[in-house]
C-alpha cells in the first residue's frame, strides 16, 4: 500500500513551504544589515522574541475560537521535553552563526547543511531503523553535490578548522532536532507543533539574550520603519510560520527525506538574491539549483510511493528494526499530522 493519503501530501508540502520560507530569511537579514548596525546574534534574538510574540498571539486566538467546543484529546509533552527541543534549536542557530563568523558564509553553510543530511540518515538508520534504499542514497548524494556547487561555485571560501567545528556542531544540533521530532511523531508523543515551536523560540530567545546584549541589542538606523517591517517579516514568515510547518511535517516524513527537502532553503535564497538583490545569475547557481531540485523531487516521489507501514523503499530480508509495541493505527508513520492550526500533529 502506498503512502498516497492527502495528509501525507500535506506534510511534504508543509516541508517545501518551510524550506522556501527559511531561504527568504537570508535576504531579509542582508537588507537589515544594510539598513542598520544590527549584528547576527541580535537579529537571531529578535527573530526568536518576535516569533514568540506572534505564536503566543496565534495560540490565544485559537484558544478563544475553540473555547466553546470540547477539544480533541492530544498528547501533551512534558516541559522538559519541550525545553530539550528548544535547546537543540538554539544550538543549531547559535553554532551556525559562530561558524559563519569564523570561516565565512559559504563554508559555514555548506558544512552545516551538507553534514546535516548525512548525520540524520545515519541516525535514522541506527536509531529508528529507517532505510533510504539505493535510490534514496543516490538522491541524498545528488542533493549534497548540488548544495556544494550552489554555495561554493561562485568562489571558494577560506576553510578554518574552528569554523568547521562550529558548523559540525550546528549540523549535529539540527540533526538531533529533526530526529527527535520524527521519533516523537512516530510514537504520537510530540504534541501540538504550534506549542513545540513556541517553546523552541522562547528557549532560543532566553539563551540568545545575553549574547545579543554583548553584541548590541538595539539597532541604530536612519530607516527605523524599514528595519521594523523587516524584523516583523523575519519573526512571522521564516520563523513562526516556517518552524510550525517544519515540526508538523517532520513528525510524519522520514528524517533523511526531511533533511534533503529542507535544502530548498539555499535554492530559495539564491533565487531571491538574483531577482530582488541584483546578484548575478551564474552557471554554478543554475547547475546547483537543478541538482538540488531534482534530488528533492526524487525523494518526495519516493516518500509518496513508500509503503504505508513505514518500511523503506528497499525490501529487507530480516525483521524490521522499528518498535512494534504500538497499534498500527496510532503510529506516526501511519497517521500523518493534519494542518498546523488543528493542533492534532505530533511534533522542531
Amino acid at each position: 500500500m502506498s503512502n498516497h493519503s492527502p495528509a501525507a501530501g500535506r506534510s511534504l508540502l508543509y516541508l517545501v513551504i518551510a524550506g522556501a520560507a527559511w531561504g527568504t530569511a537570508g535576504a531579509a537579514a542582508s537588507l537589515l544589515f544594510l539598513a542598520s548596525d544590527l549584528g547576527p546574534l541580535a537579529l537571531s534574538f529578535w527573530r526568536c522574541a518576535g516569533g514568540l510574540v506572534v505564536l503566543l498571539g496565534v495560540l490565544a486566538v485559537r484558544r478563544l475560537r475553540s473555547g466553546a467546543r470540547p477539544g480533541l484529546a492530544r498528547t501533551r509533552p512534558s516541559a522538559g521535553s519541550l525545553i530539550v527541543t528548544g535547546l537543540l534549536f538554539t544550538l543549531f542557530q547559535a553554532a551556525y552563526f559562530a561558524a559563519v563568523r569564523e570561516t565565512g558564509l559559504a563554508v559555514g553553510t555548506v558544512v552545516t547543511l551538507g553534514a546535516g543530511p548525512v548525520l540524520i540518515a545515519l541516525g535514522a538508520r541506527y536509531w529508528m531503523g529507517e532505510r533510504l534504499g539505493r535510490g534514496g542514497v543516490a538522491a541524498v548524494a545528488g542533493a549534497l553535490a548540488g548544495l556544494a556547487v550552489l554555495v561554493l561555485g561562485s568562489g571558494g571560501g577560506e576553510v578554518r578548522p574552528l569554523g568547521v567545528l562550529w558548523a559540525l556542531l550546528s549540523a549535529a544540533g539540527y540533526a538531533a532536532m529533526t530526529l527527535r521530532a520524527r521519533s516523537l511523531g512516530r510514537r504520537g508523543a510530540g504534541g501540538d507543533p504550534l506549542v513545540t515551536t513556541t517553546w523552541s523560540v522562547a528557549v532560543g530567545a532566553v539563551c540568545l539574550l545575553p549574547l545579543a546584549a554583548v553584541e548590541g541589542l538595539l539597532p541604530h538606523t536612519a530607516e527605523l520603519g524599514r528595519v521594523l517591517w523587516l524584523l516583523l517579516y523575519v519573526a512571522t514568515v521564516p520563523t513562526a510560520l516556517a518552524y510550525a510547518l517544519y515540526f508538523t511535517g517532520a513528525a510524519a516524513v522520514r528524517a533523511a527525506t526531511v533533511s534533503v527537502i529542507m535544502l530548498i532553503e539555499p535554492v530559495s535564497a539564491a533565487v531571491i538574491a538574483v531577482l530582488l538583490l541584483g546578484e548575478r545569475l551564474t552557471g554554478a547557481v543554475v547547475l546547483g539549483t537543478v541538482l538540488l531540485l531534482t534530488a528533492v523531487g526524487a525523494l518526495i516521489a519516493a516518500e509518496r510511493r513508500r509503503p504505508a507501514d513505514g518500511t523503506a523503499d528497499e525490501p529487507t530480508d530480516g525483521p524490521t528494526d522499528e518498535p512494534t509495541d504500538e497499534p498500527a493505527d496510532r503510529s506516526g508513520v501511519r497517521s500523518v499530522p493534519g494542518p498546523v492550526l488543528s493542533g492534532q500533529s505530533a511534533a522542531r
